[in-house]
């Protein structure tokens, strides 16, 4: 099978999980692991087009198939969904982004017009630092940029609101 668009070859045992061959042997460490379990999305990669949590998915069981990994996505963070969710400032410990942001971009493949429940239903993903409101948002507003409906220059170096200053004692 490939991996971000390059051949590989594991010389592991065909039941190795795909996420431990992704870190351990390629060295592509945005793919976390969470839970180990498929319950979390933080090792969501994209499977043939297809949203798949590589703790689940054993490199015997994927010949033939294109792995894209978060490394893969864009080289620079230029994917709408990393731009939207940067201008956002959705991302706060950071951990569990690469799986949102592989799961979101699956999703705007095939939906570029998702509805807030397409978007909730389509990346399940478990985030202790409560990003869910930010997320829904810059996940639509990536849509928008994938539909060419807003520009990427319209959100590139965008600053977080100004917070108002604390009053003074």
């Amino acid at each position: 099978f490939t991996v971000n668009n390059q051949p590989v070859e594991y010389r592991m045992d065909p039941r190795t999980p795909l996420l431990w061959a992704l870190r351990d042997a390629s060295n592509l460490t945005g793919t976390k692991y969470g839970c180990g379990t498929g319950d979390c999305g933080a090792c969501t990669v994209d499977v043939d087009g297809t949203a798949r949590l590589a703790c689940q998915e054993t490199i015997g069981g994927l010949e033939g198939t294109f792995v894209t990994t978060i490394e893969g996505l864009s080289k620079d963070r230029g994917h709408p969904v990393q731009q939207a969710l940067i201008a956002a400032n959705v991302p706060q410990c950071g951990y569990c982004i690469p799986g949102i942001v592989m799961a979101a971009s699956v999703l705007l493949r095939t939906n570029r017009n998702p509805s807030e429940g397409d978007i909730k239903e389509a990346i399940p993903n478990i985030c202790r630092c409560g990003i869910y409101p930010r997320l829904i948002g810059a996940i639509e507003q990536a849509a928008r940029i994938a539909r060419g409906d807003e520009a990427l220059d319209a959100i590139e170096g965008a600053q977080p609101p100004e917070t108002p200053a604390e009053p003074q004692p």
